[in-house]
């Protein structure tokens, strides 16, 4: 096995890393208009799910795998993006009338309809000032109390909209969610092109290159990101945080920007899935969520964008369609549903590969040298052979 992924591993090296993005780029625009023809609608269905779950697990990345930090909340950002989808894209608010960019059949409609294309980056912008919030009182906790504090904010922020069906935060008496009943019908995305003037719910097309359109667009960000200042500021301060701030780093500006561009991506990305779904629910915001897309970056490699996009695939497609395949298996030998406990398998993936490989499926270069420091120097030298130490020493 571990030659197989050697071999790929040097003839992968071969081709630049952009020439591959532009290969599986053609390639999911060929499945977008082939897709309705060949494919099913559940695969099709679950392929605009899975860009939705690629987008949050490169935020998410940014936070984990670049910065070296640690998220168990990320599914708070999730829905704050998809409830600023549906307060600015439904008739929630029927007091309100206002328009803008929308069809002629929306505009007759109460509430505030907003475009969709206009919502998914307020919705990037409000959860990026959230996630510096989430990022500020956690600059100088570590380990165990990080983790606490990250997963407090990510319980947190659904029951708030859970209750506040009467103000929010106790203040006023608006309705901001519907409690368990949850914000629906949420607009359709319009822009006046062929193609997304007349979306439907059962023409999912446009959805689906609207998904594709989203993730070049992360994707871009990601590069840039990771090859700019800010980008090796993050990697020192994975690597070393206390020689990282004696080069002069600022570690505050530093994490503060991680938590805010990660979680903006989770708060574009979920505004989507909120549309896409045509519902929000606070019951889409367990803390399982958080899991399943920590659990994408860790299988697939951290800080690698190329192992988190396939970790993001692998396990969306196991969840969607292996995982309902294996419960009558289930059923029959133990009588006991294993989808209902899908994000504690997940969770057990994690510790896994925590265990057996922490560097992921497709380790970022660096990130396996970090995790397996020493161990070619012992393999080198061999039992009682300290030549190679004595002249480093």
């Amino acid at each position: 096995m571990s030659a197989i992924r050697n071999t790929f591993g040097r003839v992968s090296g071969l081709v630049p890393f952009w020439v591959w993005c532009l290969v599986w780029l053609l390639a999911a625009i060929a499945f977008g208009f082939i897709g309705d023809e060949v494919f099913s609608d559940e695969l099709y269905d679950a392929s605009i799910t899975t860009l939705g779950y690629v987008m949050m697990a490169l935020g998410l990345n940014i936070v984990v795998g670049f910065a070296g930090l640690l998220d168990l909340g990320y599914v708070a950002f999730y829905a704050i993006g998809a409830f600023m989808g549906g307060w600015l894209m439904s008739a929630q608010f029927s007091d309100r009338d206002i328009h803008f960019l929308v069809s002629d059949v929306t505009e007759k409609l109460p509430g505030i309809h907003l475009n969709f294309f206009l919502v998914i980056f307020l919705a990037a912008a409000v959860t990026a000032f959230w996630g510096a919030v989430l990022g500020a009182p956690t600059l100088r906790l570590r380990g165990d109390y990080l983790a606490i504090v990250t997963l407090a904010f990510g319980e947190i922020v659904p029951r708030v909209f859970e209750l506040s069906e009467s103000g929010l935060f106790g203040i006023g008496s608006t309705n901001w969610s519907n409690g368990r009943q949850g914000i629906t019908p949420v607009d359709k995305p319009f822009a006046p092109i062929p193609g997304l003037d007349e979306i439907t719910r059962l023409d999912i097309t446009p959805y689906f290159f609207i998904a594709l359109f989203m993730v070049v667009l992360v994707l871009f960000l990601n590069f840039r990101l990771r090859d700019s200042r800010l980008g090796r500021a993050w990697i020192a301060v994975r690597e070393d945080e206390v020689a990282a701030a004696a080069m002069g780093v600022n570690l505050v500006r530093v994490k503060l920007w991680a938590y805010a561009i990660g979680a903006a991506i989770g708060g574009f990305a979920g505004a989507f899935l909120g549309v896409y779904r045509n519902t929000v629910n606070v019951d889409q915001f367990e803390f399982g969520f958080s899991v399943f897309i920590l659990a994408m970056i860790i299988i697939g490699g951290m800080g690698n964008i190329g192992g988190v996009i396939a970790g993001a695939i692998t396990l969306s497609l196991f969840e969607r369609f292996a995982l309902p395949e294996l419960n009558p298996l289930t059923q029959s030998l133990i009588d006991f549903d294993i989808t209902a406990i899908s994000f504690g398998i997940f969770g057990f993936f994690l510790l896994a590969m925590m265990i057996l490989r922490p560097e992921g499926f497709i380790p970022n270069r660096r990130r396996k040298m970090e995790l397996h420091e020493g161990e070619d120097d012992e393999t080198a030298t061999g039992p009682g052979d300290e030549s190679l130490y004595a002249v480093r020493g």
